[in-house]
């Protein structure tokens, strides 16, 4: 296989599941898993839960620090910045699409509603990260702490935009 085959495998790889992800990094490591370690095989599975870990631990995005680990590991430095390219440019080309077009987007009926549909996705796919997750490396027991922590996080930042909601614009 040439390098330059591999360079551009990993950024079209990279750029597609960043253009195709709503949700951040937690929804994006999966499909990374996917994409690497199941249909490439350019990695192992321990592998990529290792760079998960690494990239959960560092500071900034998940993503992006998923994709510089994944891209180095795979093809060098030349590889961690292709990787790093093909992460950030989609949602910074989707962005600055959408905020040229801010004032029309942001009273939409429909465009609301599809973002609440998104993200009852993007919780699905979180809880499955999580059990696929405990799945390979603890028992049930870790399972189920994972989704209490998981489920006491969500309802404690409703709870807290509520309290701020009722606090502040009650008479």
């Amino acid at each position: 296989m040439s390098i330059w085959y591999k360079y551009r495998k990993l950024f079209l790889s990279t750029f597609e599941l960043s253009a195709c992800t709503f949700g951040g990094g937690f929804v994006i490591i999966p499909l990374m898993r996917k994409k690497f370690v199941e249909e490439l095989g350019w990695i192992e599975e321990e592998e990529m839960l290792d760079l998960t870990a690494i990239a959960q631990a560092s500071p900034g995005a998940i993503a992006v620090n998923a994709s510089i680990m994944l891209g180095y590991h795979i093809a060098g430095i030349p590889g961690a910045i292709l990787a790093v390219l093909g992460t950030v440019l989609p949602p910074l080309i989707i962005i600055s699409i959408i905020s040229m077009f801010y004032q029309a987007f942001r009273n939409n009926v429909i465009v609301s509603m599809a973002m609440r549909g998104m993200l009852c996705g993007v919780a699905a796919v979180i809880c499955d990260v999580v059990k696929k997750t405990t799945a390979t490396n603890y028992n049930n027991v870790g399972f189920i702490y994972s989704c209490t922590l998981l489920i006491y996080k969500y309802h404690y930042s409703y709870f807290c935009l509520w309290l701020y909601w009722n606090i502040r614009y009650m008479d």
